[in-house]
């Protein structure tokens, strides 16, 4: 079995301080004649635990394809964080994951990571076992900028401001919500707008308003390429008092879309959710908001590493 050498870790997000470490895994790795590993856990273990989970930033076949993009050597392992796994001890863990079917050489882990039943085992644990295993474990270097390091948590808590222009800069790329397209009230529709309708979007959503994005269609296979500007509102339509909802209306677009799959990238915040007195005044703001849009979103192109897909 070729020696491997796996960097453990969540990696929600993808964000640039993880590119910046898988990038320099894979390339220590060619270097070492090891095949790089990327070890992640799904569900969160929190979910397991029966804790609350961070707010998701990539599920985990997005967050499989952005890994891809760093490195096509890269290969990804997905470990089953069930009730079994998490009663695992260090040495259990190291020795049945690591050592057995991993053939680990060297184990590039986060300062503060965390492993083993209870969370027992840290990295001075990890490097301890490591002596008499036959490999070598050490801490990823932070990568980040002037406000401080590249990370999850600083995304999330961008998004949950609104900060889109920060939560880009961490990602690397803007933020995107992926669900399906399902029949809603059809109210756009009657006001001249038609709308998509998306549910099971699990990612982090920032506040209710109305926003500017960049829409992908998905395929079955994960494959993704571009559709469409448009204008997204999140949030209960205050002048209907409808339910929360994710809607979109893709601008210079006609065709049916029920039951596909959508990615919609968030570009730009318009404006806040509004009352408003009359049916016409809503289409005249909603008539805005697209050519606000227009605006904003005439200077985006695609990302060449989407082949095809906007993000």
């Amino acid at each position: 079995m070729t020696r491997t050498l796996c960097a453990i870790g969540n990696f929600d997000g993808v964000h640039r301080g993880h590119r910046a470490v898988l990038a320099r895994a894979a390339d220590d790795a060619r270097a070492a004649g090891l095949e790089p590993v990327l070890l992640t856990f799904d569900p969160h273990p929190a979910v397991t635990l029966g804790r609350q989970p961070p707010a998701l930033l990539t599920p985990l076949p997005r967050k499989i394809e952005l890994v891809r993009r760093i490195d096509p050597a890269l290969r990804v392992v997905v470990e089953r964080f069930d009730t079994a796994f998490s009663q695992l001890g260090p040495e259990e863990f190291v020795r049945d994951v690591l050592v057995n079917r991993l053939a680990v050489a060297r184990v590039v882990v986060g300062r503060n990571f965390r492993f083993g039943k209870g969370r027992q085992g840290d990295l001075a644990r990890l490097s301890e076992l490591g002596a008499s295993h036959g490999f070598v474990a050490q801490a990823t270097e932070l990568f980040g900028d002037e406000r401080g390091p590249w990370s999850s948590t600083r995304a999330r808590e961008a998004i949950a401001r609104g900060d889109l222009e920060e939560a880009e800069l961490v990602l690397g790329r803007p933020h995107a919500f992926t669900g399906r397209v399902a029949t809603g009230d059809r109210r756009g529709r009657q006001l001249g707008f038609p709308t998509a309708n998306l549910v099971g979007v699990e990612e982090a959503r920032p506040p209710h308003g109305v926003y500017a994005v960049l829409v992908d269609r998905v395929e079955d296979d994960g494959t993704a390429t571009k559709l469409a500007h448009g204008v997204a509102n999140l949030g209960v339509r205050p002048t209907f008092d409808t339910d929360p909802a994710i809607e979109v209306h893709l601008l210079d677009f006609a065709g049916d879309l029920y039951g596909a799959t959508l990615r919609m990238h968030l570009i730009a915040h318009l404006r806040g959710e509004q009352r408003f007195a009359s049916l016409d005044e809503l289409k005249a703001q909603i008539g805005r908001d697209i050519e606000k849009a227009r605006a904003i979103l005439a200077a985006r192109t695609p990302d060449e590493a989407a082949r095809g897909a906007w993000y």
